[in-house]
């Protein structure tokens, strides 16, 4: 395994299912602040794939410079998420 790939693995455990805040000095992540969200996964380029419950996942990096880990316990009561993957009855065929 090459060093990126090793990289990525480790950030892959330390980030996937991990509840977030971002860091909101950071001006491009300003609109988040405030926002609990869970790491679904890292992606290649060492992003963490963020989904801030409207739907929608947004890559940021996978450090602390730019995300904050939150205690499990008390983010899940904050994280108020319907996953985007549900399916939807009355638009079901």
């Amino acid at each position: 395994m090459d060093p990126n790939e090793v990289r990525n693995e480790t950030l892959k455990r330390e980030w996937t299912d991990q509840f977030v805040e971002v860091n909101p000095e950071r001006p491009e992540l300003k609109r988040f602040a405030g926002i609990v969200g869970r790491v679904v996964t890292v992606n290649q380029n060492n992003k963490a794939l963020v989904d801030f419950q409207d739907g929608a996942w947004y890559d940021i990096a996978a450090s602390e410079e730019y995300l904050r880990k939150l205690d499990p316990a008390v983010a899940k009561a904050k994280y108020k998420n319907v996953n985007a993957a549900q399916p939807i009855p009355e638009k079901q065929g």
